[in-house]
């Protein structure tokens, strides 16, 4: 199994000669000042045979950018209870899993959505891909929730997971501030792949976007996963572009 990170939270996952993107974006919404990292057009990284949406925010969510890709009827998965809304933002061949369901893609991989939990209440769940004698899981933009041990149990151990580690402040107009994280920081992530029994953790959700006073990224991201990390789980922060091999 091959994965190849995209900008922001986004992976394409080459499992024999099946690809699967989750999270695939082009951009990060101007409201929120627009991206601070590179962004590219999804076909530069090669075909995908299916589209996994961890949830619909808009910068997990950019169908335009998938139709311009791989076309509108590209297979896409997403939460159930958002496959309207999903079809409605054009795509034609839209599949809504619910938490605990699994699907088959391509030869011998199998799909299976289990709890995410968002750090403002909108649906969202977490994909679990396993193929070619592997197992990763994507976990979106996830806040700390109390499934971790349950997701541990029943699918269990993992070769990679890929964890937001930002920590995210905001500070949205018209909504109380709770000044607390909406998806995890570098420490819950490490604690989180750690009750996965993750062989390596995968950083995403960092870097592109901080935009004070609205969207608040935690400071010192990439020494406090180094420290948090020492002889907990093998780290691996690879940038948009770059590859790992499982």
């Amino acid at each position: 199994m091959k994965l190849q990170r995209l900008p922001w939270a986004g992976i394409r996952i080459l499992a024999g000669d099946t690809a699967i993107v989750i999270d695939p974006i082009t951009r990060i919404p101007e409201k929120f000042g627009g991206s601070r990292e590179p962004m590219y057009p999804l076909d530069s990284f090669g075909k995908a045979d299916a589209v996994l949406i961890t949830h619909l925010h808009d910068d997990h969510f950019d169908p335009e950018a998938i139709i311009a890709a791989y076309g509108a009827s590209v297979p896409v998965y997403v939460p159930a209870e958002v496959a309207d809304a999903a079809r409605a933002a054009g795509l034609e061949k839209v599949t809504g899993a619910a938490v605990g369901s699994s699907f088959e893609l391509g030869d011998g991989i199998t799909v299976t959505a289990t709890f995410s939990v968002d750090g403002i209440g909108d649906i969202q769940v977490a994909w679990i891909i396993e193929g070619a004698g592997r197992k990763v899981i994507h976990c979106g933009d996830t806040l700390w929730h109390g499934y971790w041990w349950k997701i541990a149990k029943r699918y269990g151990p993992f070769d990679a997971a890929f964890l937001p580690v930002n920590g995210a402040v905001l500070e949205l107009p018209g909504m109380a501030s709770s000044s607390q994280p909406i998806c995890l920081t570098p420490e819950q992530a490490i604690s989180a792949a750690a009750i996965l029994e993750a062989g390596t953790l995968v950083p995403i959700h960092y870097g592109a976007l901080h935009y004070p006073p609205i969207y608040n990224e935690t400071p010192d991201i990439g020494p406090r996963l180094a420290a948090a990390a020492e002889d907990k789980v093998k780290l691996s922060m690879i940038k948009a572009t770059e590859n790992v091999t499982l």
